[in-house]
């Protein structure tokens, strides 16, 4: 149902509504009778991937109008649609805490009719099913593209010296103080700004604590001080291996710095390839995933749902919204977007990735991935300068008052969520038996 309380809600800590440029919906047929579906994604940076999507779309079907719209700042232009109660027809958005939040109000489609959603890697549903505040029938969104987070390694200083990839985290060290010991820098950090910090927090997250953490706190079932605490850990030993004083250094610093061979490697997401390629374009880039366990078997790719598509709950016109994403979902139109983007396909499919992501391939093709932890996380909670913060601090108690934070504040931003949450499973016993609590 379209709930004008809950956009109210949703606009709540804005300090701005920017209201500029919005226009109310034409209506949903042209004058020559054709549906106007409307989407509006958030990803200013794919512009004009989707200006060739559209065009396409459009040359390639009579009875349907489809209209892209690409705005920056797109999630305050979608809240404050919202409070207006002028919708679109479907959004794309990332797989984090907006998503959790719209869901949570009602405005999302069910869309478990979707036949398109059996293509999807099984992985990207999860993620998307792990967003929800409490366990909810059915499906809302199609996980589109992914983004994927590990280690970026210069492979032509690898191929010099002869390194091999590390398997597990004792073997992770042991490259390490190899690469030391030739008089390289193993790793760069930008840590100045603070979100930087999320980088290594997230890779190592996947492998050493729950998926469904976030959740099994609100219901009162788990601590971050107990699941969190080896990431805290492992996270803080990168240190040994980073240049001098990383809060010093910014985001563009370190892609600067491994991009003029400062450093083996770079702990980052996918997403920082373009920046480093700017500085020179001819470095020789491949990956590989954050090996945070001893255990081979368990370690995964840390890889989440950059673009999804939802529709909306108030959509007038199902049948044409489903053929729009019919035809987002058709092979040609995936590898446009990837060839543009660089990005990782939520479909399964035999596609072709940037040489960049060779190294992932394997987890990529067998679907042994997992979300970004931060998804998850309130961005009132602040939680990338607590990591920093504690990063910094050297005091003999700095992992248990971080670790201790992390659950206080954690009660603090999520107060409601908990009180919403725990109730749920009070009334409903069964669903923590029936896996309720992992999505």
């Amino acid at each position: 149902m379209r709930n004008k309380a809950a956009a109210i809600a949703l606009l709540a800590g804005l300090g701005t509504v920017m209201a500029a440029g919005l226009s109310a919906c034409n209506g949903n047929k042209t004058a020559d009778g054709k549906t106007v579906i409307e989407v509006v994604q958030y990803k200013p940076e794919a512009v004009k991937a989707f200006e060739a999507l559209e065009e396409r779309f459009n040359a390639t079907h009579d009875d349907i109008e489809l209209k892209i719209d690409s705005p920056n700042d797109a999630m305050t232009i979608l809240k404050t649609r919202f409070i207006r109660e002028d919708y679109p027809d479907i959004i794309g958005i990332g797989g984090d805490i907006n998503y959790s939040n719209f869901l949570d109000s009602d405005m999302l489609m069910d869309i478990s009719d979707y036949e398109g959603l059996s293509d999807i890697k099984e992985s990207y549903l999860r993620n998307a099913k792990e967003l929800e505040f409490i366990p909810m029938e059915g499906t809302y969104t199609v996980p589109y593209m992914a983004n994927a987070a590990g280690i970026l390694y210069n492979k032509d200083i690898f191929d010099e010296h002869g390194w091999e990839i590390p398997q597990t985290l004792d073997e992770f060290y042991a490259l390490c103080d190899d690469i030391q010991a030739e008089g390289i820098q193993p790793l760069y950090f930008g840590f100045k700004d603070t979100w930087t910090c999320l980088a290594p927090w997230n890779a190592i997250c996947v492998d050493l604590a729950p998926s469904d953490i976030c959740s099994q706190v609100n219901s009162g079932n788990a601590t971050f001080a107990d699941a969190y605490r080896d990431v805290a850990i492992v996270t803080k030993s990168l240190l040994e291996y980073a240049e001098a004083d990383p809060y010093t250094y910014s985001y563009n610093d370190a892609c600067t710095a491994f991009a003029r061979g400062q450093s083996a490697m770079f702990v980052i997401g996918s997403y920082a390839v373009p920046q480093i390629k700017s500085v020179n374009p001819d470095i020789n880039i491949d990956s590989f995933v954050f090996p945070a366990s001893n255990d081979p078997d368990g370690n995964v790719l840390n890889s989440g749902n950059d673009l999804q598509w939802s529709v909306m709950a108030g959509c007038e016109n199902k049948e044409a919204a489903y053929e729009v994403l019919d035809f987002f979902l058709e092979d040609e139109n995936i590898q446009t977007y990837l060839d543009d983007q660089n990005a990782v396909p939520c479909k399964i499919g035999d596609f072709e990735l940037p040489s960049m992501l060779d190294g992932m391939r394997e987890y990529i093709d067998n679907d042994r991935m997992a979300d970004y932890q931060d998804h998850h996380y309130p961005s009132e909670m602040a939680v990338d300068a607590m990591i920093q913060t504690y990063l910094m601090d050297d005091s003999e108690n700095a992992l248990d008052t971080f670790l201790e934070k992390f659950d206080t504040e954690w009660a603090r931003y999520n107060r409601d969520l908990i009180t919403k949450v725990q109730k749920y499973y009070e009334e409903h016993p069964e669903a923590a038996t029936e896996g309720g609590e992992e999505s």
